[in-house]
């Protein structure tokens, strides 16, 4: 009887908190009734004749499904998680504070447009309005747990700085280079000479993997700067960088792997002359971390009638907490994004006196706040935050205490201490809310790029298409001028010749490209220019191995032509593994024995595409897992991981068998290394899968777990099971188009995924397609919270009702919402 009645209270709290979905609700923030009509997967599309009541019904519905989710997102960009979740938070809290991201986003409201801030307002009155009706386990079951650690937390009201503040979060996600910048300063402090640091970061091959852009195609004016100049830190900053050690471990994974290789994202749009329709067909798949709920919320808003006071016909993929829809299509047009990865993060040495700084010379007074970190069930904790004129001194917080030990031995008799500062574009109040509302509502190109133009962090690849059949790509973002040095080593502070340029490069000197004559844009990271082009970017691209088995595939698309919907959705889920080709044959000629000559069998006969049930696979990825190790051992605390650059210089060491990477302690030779690896693989393999090389496969290692953000690594396994998800196992891997990444360091799990995908018909709205990678409800156990996670593992897809004909034959539930 008492288990009974602990399962029925059970099932009571979980679902008290789920949305009603159907019937009629008053909502007094709007101006007129709204209908919200829902498809079988959860999927909302709001109809309202106003364009404030639009975001009202947005606010109202992302509350319904995300609440939770908006909550514990906001806290994080304002660096409050220790009201939350306690003391053990205080440190990220400092480090988040430091940073200053909700300082920033409070600043940027009054510089949008007057349109843009009406429907923030209006978004955050439907939130509120919510809240007014729902508190504790109405809410979301994990207010219910939230009172272990917080017992008396009281839910604020929305506003819409909470929703400018998420910004803040994907720009750190997708920020620029700062971990490379780290990691070679670490090896150069740990003595590492430079000559081999710039081996393990090598050009860009353009010559074997395409850039996004020829410099004669862009569309613009003609750029006429030169490229910065090669960075040369001083020797007396040598000196101050030989205690970085462990310097990337400062940089905490707040809302997902930051700064993980494989954070990046896969787009491409095919022009109408080689498609089955007639009409372009676009796609998208970003790849972010993976995370319970997914970063997405699906969803579309319409006006009753399209107009200038009302012009919103748009549906897409958003984000719970910020109005509007990010990546989509409207009634004329179809974009998606994909990381552009500029370098926009710049370290400083900085040399400290007091509260002042050292500037050619002079002294200058550091900007200081006082600060305060409430913390649940425990002491305030009191903070002081210091900036230069660079940024945020970083070695401040408890997080950056070994930033904090730099300086301690200076050379030349100098006993000034020295501290860490940041500069990045995402520090800086912008306007990019007003690009997404003007993105939203563009109907051709010129106003598409127009909105882009006010997109500034993160900087991004834009592809585009229109009914009218145009195709198109364009790079927005701040993009910072540096003085001297090009921001790939902290730089010294003490020196303003190493500032940044108070204008950013101009937007119509970013590359852009309208109708190439290819018929086709690919964009997945890759360097987006050659090398005419007279801009500094970076160096710190991805290395092109995705990007050129698309290219080479919808090559070979378009020569069998037309090409078609599939045909867009069997690329996205593609799994040969490029890297491999390269690196196997140097595999298959060393001697081994045993178990592991077996296993080189099935690495003979491997087509080296990453399929579920591949031992090839298994034993090819195993072997790279150690390989890493073995290879790189000089490099400490700095890994090579799972990304494209490692791959790519393992490919160059493999022509290079005289090269001092082979030598180390463990194994001697290109041979020996190789041999090694594979015998550890062998071995690792044969404890996990059995002795038998031809039953392993590649899906029993490579799982996702979907994993709360909040709750889903708590420790305690009753918590862990009501709200994580999983897991499923997926083909794909690091590099590859089906970019399912995995860490080498930690093992085999997938850490990193498309976080959705989707393909815009533009011939056919309804004809389009999506899949999301786990479900539209944040709330555990409802029918919307993992139904797509399954379908999404084993590449299904969708059909992507956007007419408003299509969207009332799908829908299961109609909520009307009355004033």
């Amino acid at each position: 009887m008492l288990a009974l009645i602990a399962s029925l209270l059970g099932v009571w709290a979980v679902r008290r908190s789920f949305p009603t979905t159907d019937g009629e609700l008053s909502l007094p923030a709007l101006g007129s009734p709204v209908t919200v009509l829902r498809d079988e997967y959860g999927v909302a599309n709001i109809y309202a004749d106003d364009a404030e009541d639009l975001f009202v019904a947005q606010g109202f519905t992302h509350a319904q499904d995300r609440f939770w989710e908006m909550d514990f997102r906001r806290h994080v960009t304002a660096g409050r998680t220790a009201e939350l979740f306690g003391e053990a938070q205080v440190e990220t809290d400092v480090y988040l504070r430091t940073m200053g991201w909700r300082r920033v986003a409070e600043q940027e409201y009054d510089l949008l447009d007057e349109d843009s801030r009406s429907y923030l307002d209006a978004y955050a009155a439907g939130v509120n309005a919510w809240l007014d009706q729902n508190d504790g386990l109405s809410a979301s079951l994990e207010y219910g747990l939230l009172g272990i650690t917080a017992d008396d937390y009281d839910i604020e009201p929305w506003t819409p700085t909470d929703s400018l503040a998420w910004l803040k979060a994907m720009a750190w996600d997708l920020g620029g280079n700062l971990q490379e910048e780290t990691d070679r300063a670490l090896l150069l402090a740990n003595g590492l000479d430079r000559d081999l640091i710039e081996e393990l970061y090598p050009a860009y091959p353009t010559e074997r993997h395409v850039p996004i852009t020829d410099t004669d195609e862009h569309d613009g004016a003609a750029p006429d700067a030169d490229l910065a100049s090669a960075p040369e830190l001083p020797d007396e900053a040598l000196d101050a960088l030989a205690n970085l050690s462990g310097v990337q471990d400062t940089i905490p994974d707040l809302i997902g792997p930051s700064g993980h290789p494989d954070l990046g994202s896969n787009s491409w749009v095919v022009s109408g002359e080689h498609t089955d329709t007639g009409s372009p067909l676009l796609t998208n798949d970003p790849h972010l971390g993976a995370s319970m709920p997914s970063t997405w919320h699906q969803i579309g808003l319409h006006c009753t009638e399209v107009s200038e006071a009302c012009p919103f016909d748009v549906s897409g993929f958003g984000f719970s907490g910020l109005p509007g829809v990010i990546i989509g299509q409207n009634d004329s047009i179809a974009w998606g994004f994909t990381n552009l990865n500029p370098d926009v993060m710049d370290l400083y040495l900085e040399r400290i006196e007091g509260d002042e700084y050292v500037v050619d010379g002079e002294k200058r007074p550091l900007e200081i706040i006082e600060d305060t970190i409430e913390v649940a069930g425990g002491e305030d904790v009191d903070i002081t935050i210091r900036a230069t004129h660079h940024g945020p001194i970083m070695s401040d917080t408890g997080l950056g205490a070994n930033l904090a030990a730099i300086g301690e031995n200076p050379s030349e008799g100098d006993d000034a201490p020295y501290a860490v500062s940041l500069s990045w574009t995402a520090l800086q109040p912008g306007a990019t809310a007003d690009a997404i509302f003007a993105m939203n509502r563009a109907r051709d190109w010129d106003e598409f790029r127009a909105g882009a133009s006010r997109f500034e962090v993160p900087a991004q690849n834009l592809v585009y298409a229109d009914e009218e059949g145009n195709i198109g790509y364009q790079a927005p973002g701040r993009v910072p001028v540096r003085g001297e040095g090009d921001g790939r080593w902290p730089a010294p502070g003490w020196d303003s010749d190493y500032d940044w340029d108070e204008e950013y490069l101009p937007f119509d000197e970013l590359p852009s490209v309208l109708n190439p004559e290819s018929g086709f844009i690919v964009t997945a990271n890759q360097s987006v220019v050659d090398e005419d082009y007279e801009h500094f970017l970076t160096t710190d691209w991805d290395y092109g191995y995705r990007s050129q088995r698309i290219n080479d595939l919808l090559a070979e698309r378009i020569a069998a032509g037309p090409v078609t919907v599939q045909d867009m959705e069997d690329v996205m889920m593609d799994s040969r593994h490029e890297a491999a080709v390269d690196i196997t044959p140097y595999l298959l000629d060393v001697e081994v024995d045993g178990v592991t000559a077996k296993a080189q069998e099935e690495l003979a006969d491997w087509d080296h595409v990453n399929d579920t049930d591949s031992a090839g696979a298994a034993f090819y990825n195993a072997t790279w897992r150690h390989l890493l190790p073995l290879l790189f051992d000089e490099l400490g605390d700095v890994d090579m991981n799972t990304g494209s650059r490692g791959m790519y210089v393992v490919g160059l060491l493999l022509e290079d068998p005289e090269s001092s990477w082979w030598e180390g302690e463990k194994a001697d030779g290109r041979e020996e290394v190789l041999a090694t690896a594979m015998d550890e693989a062998a071995e690792e393999l044969t404890d996990l899968l059995g002795d038998t090389p031809a039953d392993w496969r590649w899906g029993d290692l490579h799982t996702l777990t979907a994993t709360h953000e909040s709750f889903g690594s708590s420790g305690i396994a009753p918590v862990e099971w009501l709200f994580n998800r999983g897991p499923v196992e997926s083909s794909g891997g690091s590099s590859i188009v089906n970019a399912t990444g995995w860490n080498a360091t930690e093992g085999y799990g997938i850490t990193t995924v498309p976080s959705m995908r989707m393909v815009a018909n533009l011939a056919d709205r309804d004809a389009s397609t999506w899949i999301h990678l786990t479900g539209n409800s944040g709330h555990a156990f409802h029918p919307n919270y993992d139904d797509q996670l399954e379908l999404w593992a084993e590449g299904s897809s969708l059909p992507w009702a956007v007419t408003e004909e299509a969207v009332r034959e799908a829908s299961t539930d109609e909520l009307t919402l009355t004033p």
